[in-house]
């Protein structure tokens, strides 16, 4: 998890709630990296021990979270304890899990694609921990204090499928009928509230939201909760876009959701199914509008990194087709088409844009809108340009390599990058991201810029293999390749 620590002094009412609560003053308070919502989390720590402080944007949200805590705490389920709240309403203190989501846990099997015996046991152990969340936490649950809505109804599903059509259909420029979209709309919102509402909808149960300690599962971010039907939150959780789980492993965590949940009612597995299918439609409807919002419109980097991946889910739900709602499907395999082809052009890949450059003639833009990266100064290395050998050649040359490498001042300096990117790409591999930005600047952007830039794309590739794509640009030479495989 990428941190930074920040000063003190600016976080007053974080500190005066760890003193109210400790005793202690905090020692260090350290942000933490940001989540999908505005809410800004920290690591306190001192003599008093270590807790997330949570810096909230709404009083209400805020006040749900305590509120649905307390009680599922009261009910037994794993989820963090609450320790105070600022005067304000905005600010709180929470248990500290630890730093691994299930997500982040599962990375390097996802990045191989190839789930482990003891990834799908405890995929199947937090699966089965839903129905007593939803069931159990549900009992004498006052849902007059969840956030915003107290219950998934019409108007819920109404703006979850605005969302899909307003953040992610109609800016993909295609063409399609509204009203016969609306009535498809309008058919599959009657069958989802045919079901029926009789338990605590988490509405977020997903990786993210699992916190794993000592080996068992923690859950946090259900605030957006609301008395719902169950069908939902496994939607949610098994069929994660990022995730990719294989069809097998799917089956192994429906069978083990439905197990446990016929502790708390009986079940027909036939009409369950048939149930669950239609709401990981609408799911996949309502995450496409998310990432459409919060990636292409906020251009937050791991909801860009998601849309690809939900593509492909949406195209294998689909390719059996949902007779009910025969236009709707005709839409979305036109919009499946038409962002196959932005993939084509993007694999999905993490792609390493490294460039050299001169500082004479400014830094170089970036396009992707994530604003990540490193620019590294490297002027404080012996310059070939000084001399008069060198000066008609760039760092591409075997001549310009060997004044370079002789002198050793270029090796050390590069060592260093090394260490520092090597932690980042593996880093932005494991969270899936999809672009990073390496750029080496020099006074003329043609001898030590290029020599570095060359040599770090040959040290990804070597060490990072088919895992990335690099693109190696040297700006003032005007030589741009897009897919660096030496």
């Amino acid at each position: 998890m990428l941190i930074f620590v920040l000063s003190i002094s600016i976080m007053d009412s974080l500190a005066l709630l760890y003193r109210s609560h400790t005793g202690f003053e905090p020692e260090r308070i350290t942000a933490l990296s940001p989540s999908g919502s505005r809410r800004k989390y920290y690591r306190i720590q001192g003599k008093g021990g270590s807790f997330i402080a949570v810096e909230g944007t709404d009083r209400e949200e805020n006040s749900t979270f305590i509120y649905l805590a307390s009680h599922f705490l009261s009910k037994g389920l794993n989820v963090p304890e609450q320790y105070g709240l600022s005067q304000n309403g905005m600010d709180y203190l929470q248990e500290d899990l630890g730093e691994k989501t299930l997500f982040e846990l599962l990375a390097s099997s996802r990045i191989k694609g190839q789930y482990t015996p003891e990834d799908e046991a405890l995929l199947c152990k937090v699966v089965s921990m839903l129905p007593a969340i939803q069931y159990r936490g549900g009992e004498g649950l006052d849902y007059g204090k969840c956030y915003a809505v107290s219950s998934f109804d019409a108007r819920t599903v109404d703006f979850d499928l605005n969302y899909f059509k307003y953040c992610f259909l109609k800016p993909s420029a295609l063409e399609f009928n509204e009203l016969r979209l609306q009535d498809d709309f309008d058919r599959l919102k009657s069958d989802l509230l045919s079901v029926g509402n009789d338990c605590f909808m988490y509405r977020d149960f997903q990786s993210r939201n699992v916190m794993i300690k000592d080996g068992e599962p923690y859950f946090i971010d259900f605030q957006g909760g609301r008395k719902g039907p169950c069908h939902y939150d496994l939607a949610s959780f098994v069929w994660q876009a990022r995730a990719a789980y294989p069809e097998s492993l799917k089956q192994k965590m429906i069978d083990a959701y439905l197990n446990s949940l016929s502790e708390y009612k009986t079940v027909d597995r036939s009409t369950f199914l048939q149930e669950l299918r239609i709401f990981v439609l609408f799911r996949m409807l309502q995450v496409l509008g998310a990432y459409g919002f919060r990636g292409r419109i906020e251009r937050k980097a791991h909801f860009l990194a998601s849309i690809a991946p939900a593509i492909a889910n949406l195209e294998e739900l689909i390719s059996t087709p949902f007779g009910q709602y025969p236009y709707l499907c005709e839409v979305l395999r036109d919009l499946i088409d038409s962002e196959k082809k932005k993939v084509a052009q993007n694999d999905g890949r993490l792609e390493v844009q490294i460039i050299s450059f001169s500082f004479k003639k400014g830094l170089p833009e970036d396009n992707s809108g994530n604003g990540g990266g490193y620019v590294f100064d490297c002027r404080s290395v012996n310059n070939p340009g000084r001399y008069e050998q060198y000066r008609h050649l760039s760092g591409l040359d075997s001549e310009v390599q060997a004044f370079l490498e002789d002198d050793g001042g270029i090796s050390r300096f590069l060592n260093s990058v090394f260490k520092l990117v090597d932690t980042h790409v593996d880093c932005y591999l494991k969270r899936g991201f999809t672009h990073l930005q390496l750029c080496f600047g020099c006074t003329g952007g043609q001898h030590r810029s290029v020599y570095s830039a060359l040599r770090t794309a040959e040290h990804i590739r070597s060490l990072f293999g088919a895992s990335l794509r690099v693109h190696l640009i040297h700006r003032e030479l005007g030589i741009d390749i897009k897919d660096f495989k030496r």
